[in-house]
């Protein structure tokens, strides 16, 4: 679904495309002036609320199927994903522990108690998201673990097994994918 030139740990180059999708949610605009020698000028327009507006959404929600609360471990690289993730989880009233990377979250994992769902980056520097759904197997074979990718790359193996949340991704999708990963 996404391509990039970045290596791994270097972002997913999916900055603007998120700012963008954002603003549109609002019902803004987002407008890139771009000028050999001179620079670049992005303008963000988001509307204004008034009274009325906070009483009437101009967009209806989907409401998202209720979830059973839960302590969520974040896994991923990338600190505007990771914060986003947390920020969505949290929303849905989940406890969240978020690490940057493979190593911290099996030192998180073996300290917390209870955790009862991994969502993990497929793609990260050192270990990446199958080698650590395989160390935390290790430790509690029963944890259910979703990896999250927004490259194209191909699943082998253990990997195929576990439930795929592709990015950018929205809350619903969230809540769709824990509920499959939770059955």
């Amino acid at each position: 679904p996404f391509f990039t030139t970045n290596g791994v740990g270097k972002g997913t180059g999916l900055g603007l495309s998120m700012i963008h999708g954002f603003i549109e949610q609002l019902g803004g605009r987002f407008i890139l002036k771009s000028q050999k020698d001179i620079g670049t000028v992005a303008e963000l327009w988001i509307p204004a609320a008034t009274t009325a507006a906070l009483n009437h959404p101009a967009v209806s929600e989907v409401a998202a199927p209720p979830v059973a609360q839960l302590c969520v471990m974040v896994v991923d690289d990338d600190s505007l994903v990771l914060t986003s993730t947390g920020l969505l989880l949290e929303d849905l009233g989940h406890r969240v522990i978020s690490a940057v990377s493979g190593a911290q979250a099996l030192e998180l994992f073996e300290r917390e108690q209870h955790v009862d769902l991994v969502i993990t980056d497929m793609a990260m520097p050192q270990m990446n998201g199958e080698q650590l759904a395989n160390a935390i197997r290790a430790l509690k074979p029963d944890v259910p673990i979703i990896l999250a990718t927004g490259y194209a790359e191909r699943l082998e193996g253990f990997a195929t097994t576990l439930p795929r949340l592709s990015k950018p991704y929205t809350q619903l999708n969230l809540v769709e994918v824990i509920a499959l990963a939770m059955k």
